[in-house]
């Protein structure tokens, strides 16, 4: 779909914030109103609207932001428990517990920027976690994943919709949780769930698809 509209602005409504294209609401894939919890979050999403150039075509790619929200709106909304669910089963298998073994550079890296994550979960929700070498699975308290369980479900469907990613990409709802409560930036939340991937670009160098995920 090419570019139709001329304008782009935010408008309250009731408790939220929709998006106007020459005066009409957008909607998402299932024909619900675009409508968000803030007017900064509708500030972005207008933007990313436009930005899409005059009578160019409309690439989803350049508008995480819209994604994200048409995401929390019609797939996580009317099943939130079930998302949260599924993020707080990553707990179990936090990829901040799992180190290296070996070389010691690739071990000095995780402990430095993983140990920090995990001493701000402890600090944060009363936690403690089993850290091993190697892949092999280990249980963590179940104290410990009772309260980040709790943490994630306590989250609205835009929260939730927004921390799926790193937790299913990085692998970490530690990660995930301290970036939502801005204990960590975006850039260093990423920093620590791919240390394992940059490490090994540095070792055997990258490819096209590995330097464009990083």
């Amino acid at each position: 779909m090419k570019r139709f509209w001329k304008g782009v602005e935010v408008r309250r409504e009731g408790d939220g914030w929709t998006i106007l294209l020459d005066q009409r609401p957008v909607k998402t894939p299932a024909r619900a109103a675009l409508e968000v919890p803030t007017q900064a979050l509708a500030e972005a999403i207008a933007d990313e609207w436009r930005s899409v150039e005059s009578e160019g075509e409309i690439d989803p790619r350049a508008m995480p932001l819209t994604g994200l929200a048409n995401a929390a709106i019609d797939r996580v909304a009317p099943d939130a428990q079930a998302l949260a669910d599924s993020l707080a089963r990553y707990a179990e298998v936090d990829l901040l517990c799992y180190r290296a073994e070996a070389p010691s550079k690739l071990v000095e890296r995780q402990s430095k920027a993983w140990d920090a994550l995990l001493g701000w979960a402890r600090r944060r929700y009363d936690v403690d976690f089993v850290i091993t070498q190697g892949i092999v699975h280990v249980e963590q308290p179940a104290a410990s994943i009772e309260r980040l369980v709790h943490a994630v479900a306590a989250l609205d469907a835009f929260r939730l919709a927004g921390l799926s990613p790193l937790v299913t990409i990085g692998g970490s709802v530690v990660a995930a949780l301290a970036l939502l409560e801005k204990a960590v930036t975006p850039e260093q939340a990423w920093e620590a769930v791919s240390i394992d991937e940059r490490w090994q670009i540095e070792l055997w160098g990258a490819d096209a698809d590995a330097e464009q995920a990083l």
